[in-house]
C-alpha cells in the first residue's frame, strides 16, 4: 500500500475527466478485486472503471501462459440492484480464488482493506437471456471513501423509477419436482440485498392463494407494488384469478347468433353471475400435496369462496401500470416465464423483478354457459394468461392426473397414452373474423396474410417474433385509462362477421402468447405476441395417426412449422365461441382442468403487467 500512499486524499477528490461526454459526478482511485488499482467514476447514466496497472501487467500469467481478465469496466445504474459495505478483507489483483491466487504469488493489496460491492447482472455469452448474478468488489484502507460511494449510488438507485418496495409472495412448496421453498431460499438473498420488502405466504391447500387474493381488501393490496408466483403456470393462473374473480368488471364475450346465451352482451360478467362465481377446483398442474382433496373430474367441489364486490373497500384500477404481476419459476412446463423473459431461470426472474422490468400481458376471459349437455345455462368464469386447450390438450392433463406421483414426467407418459388413444370430438366453434387492415395496423411488419382464416402456407407469410421493445405490442399501445369494453381491439358489434368451422377434431387449442417450453421450442405459435390483443385459434381435424405425430413432432422441432398441414387451421381472432356435440367435455386452462360443455371467449389486450421485459431473441 506504500505507493498509494497518497490515496486518502485522491479518494475524495473529484475528477475532471469526462466519461461519454459528460463530466463525472464521483471519482477515485480504488482497489478492485480481480483487477488491481483502478479509477471508479460515477456518471448519471452508470459506473466505469479504468486499471492503472501497466498494459504489460493488464492481466495475469502463469507457466507463461495469460490470464486474461474478463471483468467488464463499466456498469450501467439500471443493472445495479443493490450496493453494500461488506466486511474487512483482501482485495485481489488475480481473477484467480484466493488459494490459487497466493499459490502463484499474487498476493493481496491489504488483508485489512475496507470494502464494498456492486450488485448486478451479466448476460451470458451462450444464453442472452439468461442473467448471471455479478458482483463488483471494490475496497480502500478509508473507510469514509467507502461509506460515501455506497451512499452517493445507493442515492441514485433510489431515484430509479417502477423498481418494487413491498411485495406480496406466494410459495407453491409441491411445485415441479417439489422444490417451491428451495427455488424461493435460493432466490431471496437477491430481494433482500435490493431492499425489498416481502410478505411471504407458503400455500397449505390447493386454492389458498386464491382465497386469500380474492379476499384481500383493495386498500391493504395497493400497499404492495405486486404479486409474486413462486410455482408453475398453474399456480400463476390461481392468482390470477383471484385477483380478478371480485376486482375486474367485464362485459361477457359476444356471441353469434343462435349461441346459448342468458344474458345480453352490454351486461357486465361483475355485475351480477360472477358475484356468485367460484373457481373450479382442479389441481395445479404442479400440486402434489392434496391428492385426498382432489375432486373427481365430474365433481361438482369448489374451492373458492364467495366473494361479492361488495367486499372491496376501495376501487382497484385494472389495468394498473404500478401493480404488476412477477413469476419465480418452479413449475413443470413455466411456459409463461419462458416466454416474457426468454429464460427458465428463477435467478433472471428474480432480477427482472428487483430491477423493475415491465411488459404488458394479454389475458383471456372464458365463460362457461353449460358444464355438461344437460346441465341448465350458469354461466362461470375463468381467466388465462397462455393457453385454453380441448380435445388432446385436455385428455393429456385429465389422464395425467393419475400419475401425479411421477412428476413432470407425467405428461409425458399421459401425453403417449393419449395420442395412442387417437379420439377425436364431435364439436362446432364460432370465431370472429378480423380484417387484414386490423392485423396490419398494429404493424407494417405483421402477417402478410393475416385474415382470419386458415394459414396452411403460413411458412410463406413474414413471421414476426415478439421480443423485447416489440414494435407490435407497443404500437397501439393500450391506455391505462381505457374501459374493460375497449381493450378488446377493433370489435364493433355491428361490424362483426363470425365465421365457423363444424366437424370432428383432435384437438381444439386457443393461444394467447406462444407458449415456448421444453417440449415446443418455438411454442404453439411461433408469432404469436405478449400484447397485441389476439388469439390465436388452433384446430386440428381429424386425420390419421401417422400425420398428427407428424404434426406433434414438427411442433417439438426448432424450427419447425406444426401449422402447414390440410388438417390443420389457424385462425388469427379476438373472440370465439365452442359447443361440443358429446356428452363429456374437458378443457385445459393455463394446466387447470376445466369443466365445460359450452363455452366463449375473448382476450383484452395487456390487461396485467408483468415484472419482465420480453425476450431478447
Amino acid at each position: 500500500m506504500d505507493r498509494n500512499s497518497d490515496d486518502d486524499d485522491a479518494g475524495n477528490a473529484l475528477q475532471n475527466a469526462p466519461f461519454n461526454g459528460e463530466a463525472p459526478l464521483l471519482s477515485s482511485n480504488l482497489f478492485m478485486d480481480q483487477v488491481g488499482e483502478v479509477v471508479l467514476t460515477l456518471n448519471s447514466d452508470g459506473l466505469s472503471w479504468n486499471s492503472l496497472d501497466s498494459p504489460e501487467n493488464g492481466g495475469a500469467s502463469c507457466l507463461g501462459i495469460k490470464l486474461e481478465n474478463e471483468v467488464p469496466n463499466e456498469v450501467k445504474l439500471s443493472d445495479v440492484y443493490a450496493v453494500e459495505l461488506i466486511t474487512k478483507g483482501a482485495i485481489y489483483k488475480s481473477k484467480l480464488p484466493k488459494a490459487g491466487a497466493v499459490l502463484l504469488g499474487f498476493e493481496p493489496y491489504d488483508s485489512e482493506m475496507y470494502r464494498f460491492t456492486v450488485h448486478s447482472f451479466q448476460k451470458s455469452k451462450t444464453q442472452p437471456n439468461l442473467w448471471v448474478l455479478a458482483v463488483y468488489t471494490f475496497g480502500h484502507k478509508d473507510l469514509p471513501t467507502c461509506e460515501m460511494w455506497v451512499n452517493r449510488v445507493n442515492a441514485f438507485l433510489n431515484m430509479e423509477v417502477g423498481r418494487p418496495k413491498n411485495l406480496l409472495i406466494f410459495i407453491h412448496p409441491m411445485s415441479g419436482k417439489g422444490n417451491g421453498r428451495r427455488t424461493w431460499e435460493t432466490v431471496a438473498p437477491i430481494f433482500v440485498r435490493a431492499k425489498v420488502n416481502t410478505k411471504v405466504i407458503v400455500t397449505q391447500r390447493a386454492g389458498q392463494a386464491f382465497d386469500v387474493m380474492a379476499s384481500t381488501k383493495n386498500k391493504e393490496l395497493s400497499s404492495y407494488d405486486g404479486v409474486l408466483a413462486v410455482g408453475g403456470d398453474g399456480f400463476f393462473n390461481e392468482i390470477l384469478n383471484g385477483f380478478l374473480s371480485s376486482r375486474y368488471k367485464a362485459p361477457y364475450p359476444p356471441a353469434p347468433a343462435g349461441f346459448v346465451h342468458p344474458v345480453g352482451n352490454d351486461h357486465c360478467s361483475s355485475d351480477h353471475d360472477l358475484n356468485e362465481t367460484v373457481t373450479e377446483t382442479s389441481q395445479h398442474d404442479e400440486d402434489q400435496s392434496h391428492q385426498d382433496q382432489s375432486p373427481l373430474l365430474g365433481s361438482e367441489q369448489y374451492h373458492g369462496s364467495r366473494l361479492p364486490n361488495s367486499n372491496q373497500d376501495t376501487d382497484f384500477r385494472i389495468p394498473s401500470e404500478r401493480f404488476r404481476f412477477g413469476i419465480i419459476p418452479a413449475g413443470s412446463t413455466d411456459a409463461i416465464v419462458i416466454c416474457t423473459t426468454g429464460a427458465r431461470d428463477p435467478v433472471t426472474s428474480a432480477l427482472h423483478i428487483v430491477l423493475g422490468k415491465r411488459v404488458c400481458l394479454d389475458i383471456a376471459q372464458v365463460v362457461r354457459w353449460k358444464a355438461t349437455a344437460t346441465s341448465k345455462v350458469e354461466p362461470l368464469v375463468h381467466y388465462t394468461a397462455s393457453f385454453s386447450g380441448y380435445g388432446f390438450y385436455g385428455d393429456v392433463i385429465s389422464e395425467s392426473e393419475k400419475y401425479r406421483w411421477m412428476g413432470p414426467k407425467r405428461y409425458d407418459y399421459a401425453g403417449t397414452k393419449v395420442f395412442l388413444r387417437h379420439r377425436s370430438y364431435e364439436a362446432e366453434i364460432a370465431y370472429l373474423e378480423v380484417d387484414a387492415e386490423h392485423t396490419n395496423s398494429v404493424s407494417n411488419k405483421g402477417y402478410s396474410c393475416s385474415r382470419a382464416q386458415t394459414f396452411r402456407n403460413s411458412n410463406k407469410c413474414e413471421r414476426v417474433i415478439c421480443r423485447r421493445n416489440c414494435n407490435i405490442c407497443n404500437t397501439n399501445s393500450v391506455d391505462m385509462s381505457s374501459t374493460a369494453t375497449s381493450r378488446t381491439p377493433y370489435f364493433r358489434p355491428e361490424e362483426a362477421r363470425w365465421l365457423r368451422s363444424k366437424g370432428r377434431f383432435l384437438s381444439v387449442g386457443a393461444a394467447i402468447i406462444s407458449n415456448r417450453n421444453e417440449r415446443a421450442p418455438d411454442g404453439l405459435v411461433v408469432d404469436a405476441h405478449l400484447s397485441d390483443g389476439f388469439m390465436h385459434l388452433i384446430l386440428i381435424k381429424d386425420c390419421p395417426r401417422a400425420l398428427y405425430l407428424w404434426h406433434l413432432t414438427e411442433l417439438a422441432r426448432k424450427g419447425g412449422n406444426p401449422l402447414n398441414f390440410e388438417f390443420v387451421e389457424h385462425h388469427k381472432t379476438t373472440a370465439f365461441t365452442f359447443t361440443s356435440s358429446g356428452k363429456e367435455s374437458v378443457w385445459n386452462l393455463d394446466g387447470e382442468l376445466f369443466k365445460a360443455h359450452q363455452l366463449s371467449a375473448q382476450v383484452f389486450r395487456g390487461l396485467i403487467t408483468l415484472f419482465a421485459s420480453g425476450p431478447e431473441v
